[in-house]
């Protein structure tokens, strides 16, 4: 999952050295957490959270198969 969102993020942002993305697991839970450069973060985030809110929406599209929940957090 981690590859997924990390493939999109990188996509986004004007530093993508700069971005880590960590996947942690829990039970049936899985939490992305996304860093990015202080430059970056509206960028990731979007007017509004729209861009945010995709990313997430695609992150639940990838997870649906193993019905697993993921949560994605930008940090």
């Amino acid at each position: 999952m981690s590859e997924l969102v990390r493939s999109v993020v990188v996509r986004i942002v004007q530093y993508p050295e700069m971005v880590n993305v960590t996947e942690v697991e829990k039970d049936d839970t899985i939490t992305v957490e996304i860093r990015v450069a202080p430059d970056d973060m509206g960028r990731v985030i979007g007017k509004g959270g729209r861009v945010i809110n995709a990313i997430r929406t695609i992150a639940k599209a990838g997870a649906y198969q193993d019905n697993t929940k993921v949560f994605v957090e930008v940090i």
